[in-house]
């Protein structure tokens, strides 16, 4: 049994597009992907990772079709599928072992996600890309990087913002004194409804004592740092 730390990113898609251009960036998934290996490089670490399908896919595009809310979260899992996929390859490419599973059947493309394979991949040093949600409509990908955690044994997620630095009282692209808190508890993210997570996943953290920190990812060395467990952005416990 390894004694590495296991720790998963959550990842935003917007984090791998170009402003409205480009879906999936190149060079922006080279280098979250040059991000990625520096943690891993670390040699501390067994990395997941989890991605969303915002790039892709959003609800309010489904919404404004008149869409049926679970064909609409369906296609959302599939985006997520799509950037995993692209971040492998990217990974793959600095020469560190990578598996992508999903929790749709789709076994020309990716591993099916089944826990146990899921292990064995953490203890054999491959980054092991979840994508496809939880396989269910009505759940984010926050639920499936909370879900996940809790039944791989991992006690860190590393939000990885894009753009924000951390959680505040309000927003801070809004209001200029918008003040950054520096440590939270789960109880008080609940309370004060401050939307680090939808309350799924932040209860789901709660109850499986999984400690959050929210960072912004633009910030070279950050994935790194936060992984290492060094005060940067906000610590959720």
């Amino acid at each position: 049994m390894s004694d590495k730390t296991r720790i998963i990113i959550k990842l935003s898609g917007e984090a791998l597009a170009n402003g409205n251009h480009q879906a999936i960036n190149p060079e922006r998934v080279r280098a979250i992907a040059q991000e990625v290996k520096d943690a891993y490089d670390l040699g501390t670490f067994e990395i997941g990772i989890i991605v969303g399908g915002g790039n892709i896919w959003r609800g309010k595009d489904a919404e404004s079709m008149g869409m049926e809310r679970s064909s609409a979260d369906y296609m959302g899992m599939i985006a997520t599928i799509l950037n995993a996929l692209a971040l492998q390859n990217a990974i793959e490419e600095l020469g560190i072992e990578t598996r992508t599973m999903t929790s749709l059947n789709i076994p020309q493309v990716a591993e099916p996600y089944i826990r146990r394979k899921a292990i064995s991949n953490f203890e054999k040093d491959r980054v092991v890309i979840f994508g496809g949600g939880t396989g269910n409509p009505y759940f984010s990908t926050d639920t499936t990087s909370a879900l996940r955690a809790a039944e791989l044994g991992v006690k860190r997620i590393l939000m990885a913002k894009n753009g924000t630095d951390g959680v505040y009282d309000k927003d801070p692209r809004k209001h200029k004194d918008a003040v950054r808190y520096t440590e939270l508890t789960h109880q008080e993210v609940l309370e004060l409804g401050l939307g680090v997570m939808d309350s799924t996943a932040s209860a789901l953290c709660k109850d499986n004592d999984i400690e959050i920190i929210v960072f912004d990812m633009n910030k070279p060395g950050n994935i790194r740092r936060a992984a290492a467990g060094e005060a940067v952005g906000t610590r959720i416990y």
